[in-house]
């Protein structure tokens, strides 16, 4: 068959399938344009997910009816001055998006520039562009697209649901407005409800924006990010360890104001947080990195969502470095959803119960203490002495003798530690060993009281407070100066004893063991070269490994914490990473896993009873420790109740 040229419908066709894959594509391509543009305000309208309708209205500066004349011809830009690919700085700069979406669609674009007397029209419809003509439009550009993929119907086969692709579009929007946080955005349709982001100002501009998409829980519980190396500027907000979410949708990076899905940013994200994060959780970030344009290639794929960096490391180094700074500054912090979270659990527990929290808080409030004691029904308690000669315990069964019965059921409230017989009232034998047996029942775990073991008054001043009992030798309970505090003594004790072992691990040389005989890992000639380009970095770690012969690593030290190590797959993960991201940190992650699992055995177990001073060191500790509001898997170590949020349980407010 003979070679031949291709049509320019074909051509154009051909080009649309890589630029524009679904109507989120095109959304995108066009409020790219529109920000280019200088657009304030930009209002995005839809059908049917895209498919049968998408317009894009914005202030920004226009185009003459020259420039639009050849705005739709393909490989057209007035974005890459003096054809430098190293030298972008909008958006665009292809000149592909839009004769690419007059050849799948129905497009009409009308503009109008500052210059022009009037605003102008063109029409193109499956690679098929009109004359341009007269319109009316008071500024900007409106650029509609009609009927997607109508001239390559197989196309519209792959596309999802109208509700996935009116979602898809929803995401495209929010990722360049937290890009563009001064511009005002407003996405409307018969198929969604309207998704409307004023413009914000001042200098929380982009914290506020972040507010509006992400919102307000994650401005209370984000980390400030900011660092500067070489030229490369990192700034952003990312979310505690203890603030997390069960996919990566989000978490936003931009790269000199683009949006982008990069695996070596994510690849670094993830990283930083692997041991303060569990494996299934994925961290909340939005981090922006400028540089200097020819430090980086966006031109690597037409969707422009992958970039590449000229010294890759230099960026992963400083996105980790500044996450983990960030773990350090934020000391034992914790996020606030744990506490709303203690509240809607804590909440439900008084609703159908014998004691009621809120009826009975309701009665203390309007009617009194001892009313409200009233409200607690022995009769629905979890203890039922059968074989007590009375069938239930109740105060009624105590004849008067000075003690009003609200008097009794308030000591009985309040005093749960004793586990002695009421004094002498007149009453019967059987009463009083159903009191006995009841308090007995009710007794708490431990006996860690307040006035067991007084403390400095100023300790309350402390942010995790004092402790003042133990519940269950698993939870410490804390006093602060305005509310509460409950740690986990497991996972605070766990934290603290691996962040001790992380230290003792960098102040000396990892322990090796040398191998009786040395284990022959066969590897393609290219992974050898890398591994070797490597070995004095991997002999500080605790691998000693050497070429053998042309396609094979012999590996005659490993570290000695490593035990039972599959060497094999060791060394061909450490070479896949070498070979993607020129460097690996597998070797230290695994050091630090092992480090973990020590960490883990080694702390106070559940069930252990401590006394109060090691309960109050242990909260000092924590204090002073890094990253010691989680434990080593991501869990709050510690939930703080205020003061308020414990009257509003039982009404008070």
């Amino acid at each position: 068959m003979a070679v031949r040229q291709l049509s320019d419908t074909t051509i154009n066709r051909i080009a649309a399938g890589e630029v524009i894959e679904r109507p989120a594509s095109v959304v995108k391509e066009l409020v790219e344009n529109a920000v280019d543009a200088g657009a304030t305000r930009i209002e995005i309208v839809t059908a049917t997910g895209g498919k049968s309708l998408l317009r894009i209205t914005d202030n920004g500066a226009g185009m003459t009816k020259e420039d639009l004349q050849l705005a739709v011809r393909r490989h057209c830009t007035s974005k890459l001055p003096e054809d430098d690919l190293m030298d972008i700085r909008t958006m665009g700069f292809r000149g592909e998006a839009l004769p690419s979406i007059g050849a799948i669609s129905r497009l009409e674009i009308t503009t109008r520039h500052a210059s022009e007397p009037h605003a102008w029209k063109i029409e193109v419809e499956g690679g098929q562009n009109s004359e341009v003509e007269p319109a009316a439009l008071n500024a900007g550009t409106r650029v509609e697209v009609k009927d997607i993929f109508f001239s390559v119907p197989a196309r519209l086969k792959f596309l999802k649901s109208d509700r996935a692709e009116a979602t898809a579009i929803t995401e495209i929007i929010k990722r360049i407005a937290l890009a563009n946080p001064t511009i005002r955005f407003t996405l409307s349709g018969s198929d969604r409800r309207q998704l409307e982001l004023p413009a914000c100002t001042g200098d929380d501009a982009d914290l506020a924006r972040i507010g509006q998409i992400l919102g307000a829980e994650f401005t209370k519980n984000a980390m400030e990010i900011e660092a500067l190396r070489e030229g490369v500027h990192l700034y952003g907000y990312a979310g505690l360890p203890t603030f997390h979410r069960a996919n990566s949708q989000h978490q936003f990076f931009f790269v000199n104001g683009r949006p982008v899905r990069d695996k070596l940013l994510l690849g670094s994200l993830k990283a930083a947080y692997s041991d303060v994060l569990s494996r299934d959780r994925h961290p909340i970030v939005v981090l922006n990195i400028d540089l200097d344009p020819h430090q980086v290639d966006v031109n690597v794929h037409p969707a422009k969502a992958d970039v590449r960096f000229r010294d890759g490391q230099l960026v992963r180094g400083l996105l980790i470095g500044a996450l983990k700074n960030a773990f350090v500054q934020s000391g034992f912090r914790a996020s606030t959803a744990n506490t709303q979270s203690a509240i809607n659990a804590i909440r439900p527990m008084g609703q159908g119960t014998g004691f009621n929290v809120h009826s009975g808080a309701s009665a203390h409030t309007q009617q009194g203490h001892g009313e409200a004691a009233q409200n607690y029904s022995w009769q629905q308690s979890a203890y039922r002495p059968e074989e007590s000669s009375s069938s239930v315990w109740s105060a009624a069964d105590i004849p008067e003798a000075g003690i009003q019965e609200t008097q009794l059921g308030l000591m009985e409230a309040t005093a749960p530690y004793t586990a002695s017989p009421v004094p002498s009232m007149g009453q019967d034998s059987a009463a009083v060993q159903g009191h006995q047996a009841y308090n007995l029942v009710d007794a708490p775990s431990a006996d860690s009281r307040a006035h067991a073991h007084e403390l400095p008054e100023d300790r309350e001043s402390f942010p995790l407070g004092a402790a003042r009992a133990q519940i269950h030798e698993t939870y410490i309970v804390s006093q602060t100066k305005d509310g509460l505090v409950i740690v986990d003594q497991h996972a605070a004790h766990e934290r603290l004893v691996y962040e001790q072992l992380k230290e003792d691990l960098a102040k000396r040389d990892v322990p090796r063991q040398m191998l009786l005989i040395p284990e022959i890992v066969d590897l393609p000639e290219d992974d050898v070269a890398r591994l070797e380009e490597r070995a004095s970095e991997l002999e500080e770690v605790g691998l000693v490994l050497e070429r053998f012969g042309p396609g094979a690593i012999a590996v005659r030290e490993t570290p000695s914490m490593l035990k039972r190590l599959n060497i094999k797959a060791l060394v061909q993960d450490l070479a896949d990473d070498f070979a993607e991201y020129d460097s690996s940190t597998r070797i230290r992650e695994k050091l630090d896993l092992v480090a973990a699992t020590m960490a883990c055995h080694g702390s106070i177990r559940a069930g252990r009873r401590m006394r109060p001073e090691e309960m109050d060191n242990l909260l000092r500790d924590m204090e002073a420790t890094p990253k010691s509001g989680q434990c080593n898997h991501g869990r709050p170590t510690w939930i703080e109740l205020k003061l308020h949020d414990i009257e509003r349980l039982f009404g008070r407010h």
